[in-house]
């Protein structure tokens, strides 16, 4: 792969449509589900067991503040491990779309190993606790014997900018970096001033015509500065980045989120691989294989983490 900012052309397939406008007529309905995922009281999404593929094993792991959770691949495991981190605009719980990401992702690493953790969320822990927990799960990785060159950040929405600032605060701490970056339609501006959250508003499926959405209303920020760069990486500088890879729908309300950082961190001398979606919606990569889209942005991962292999 070389440097690229690509826009994705070529004509929306028939199931992306589909979903686009079930996701609008479900919207509603999904940020209420969202916002009570974990409230108050903790409480969260009401699921069915999910079962571990054939072929992996899962770890769950209970620490003092949060709980998460390790796959390994039973055979061929490489040195790899992903710290995924998830999205639900700070106030959403891990969730079984996670768990299913993990294993895409341990697929797309060629065994690597993957830990999800369901960091604490707002209402009730607003920042610096997600950031906090974060951290606390990558000194967790050291401790397991991994290196920080074995170890990639990845993450959707409010968790890809998580992931960023992450970075930013082990940067700032003269800490050594992961190795890595992936960010899906990352949420790294939470002050909502970005160009496209005017220019879509009316286009978004999953967050427009809403001004009382979460993108609108983050609980995260608490009595803080929405401006501060652990919050709001959009606003930080990425200097001594490792290289990242940053995928975002045209149809996002958050695609200037993407753009800012993407542009920023270039000018910063950051390795960026950015790939905007023709015709797609938030974290449109949890179809995963079901659209054509979706499969392309997994192909482009896998081709990522195949790259930061080889060095």
């Amino acid at each position: 792969m070389n440097e690229v900012y690509i826009m994705k052309e070529g004509r929306v397939s028939i199931r992306a449509r589909i979903l686009r406008i079930m996701i609008a007529w479900l919207s509603p309905l999904n940020t209420a589900k969202i916002k009570k995922s974990s409230g108050e009281n903790g409480k969260k999404i009401s699921e069915t067991p999910w079962k571990c593929p054939v072929g992996f094993h899962i770890t769950g792991i209970q620490n003092k503040n949060f709980y998460m959770e390790l796959l390994e691949a039973e055979q061929n495991p490489n040195c790899l491990v992903i710290l995924q981190l998830h999205g639900g605009g700070y106030v959403g719980a891990m969730t079984n779309a996670h768990r299913s990401t993990a294993v895409l992702y341990s697929r797309m690493g060629k065994g690597a190993s993957v830990l999800t953790i369901d960091y604490r969320v707002a209402p009730k822990h607003t920042y610096p606790a997600a950031l906090d927990d974060a951290l606390y799960a990558y000194e967790w990785l050291l401790k397991q014997g991994f290196k920080e060159e074995e170890i990639l950040v990845a993450g959707d929405s409010a968790g890809a900018g998580l992931g960023l600032a992450l970075c930013m605060y082990l940067r700032d701490h003269n800490r050594k970096l992961p190795k890595g970056i992936i960010g899906m339609s990352p949420w790294t501006d939470l002050t909502a001033t970005g160009a496209s959250y005017t220019e879509n508003y009316n286009v978004d499926p999953l967050f427009g015509k809403n001004r009382n959405d979460l993108v609108f209303e983050s609980a995260y920020i608490g009595a803080n500065n929405p401006k501060d760069p652990y919050i709001s990486p959009s606003f930080g500088d990425f200097t001594g980045f490792p290289p990242m890879l940053i995928q975002v729908g045209s149809l996002e309300m958050l695609l200037s989120d993407s753009y800012t950082v993407a542009e920023k961190a270039k000018n910063q001398g950051v390795k960026v691989y950015f790939s905007e979606y023709k015709g797609m919606f938030h974290v449109f990569q949890r179809a995963m294989f079901r659209m054509p889209e979706s499969k392309a942005a997994w192909m482009e991962v896998e081709k990522f983490i195949e790259e930061l292999l080889e060095k």
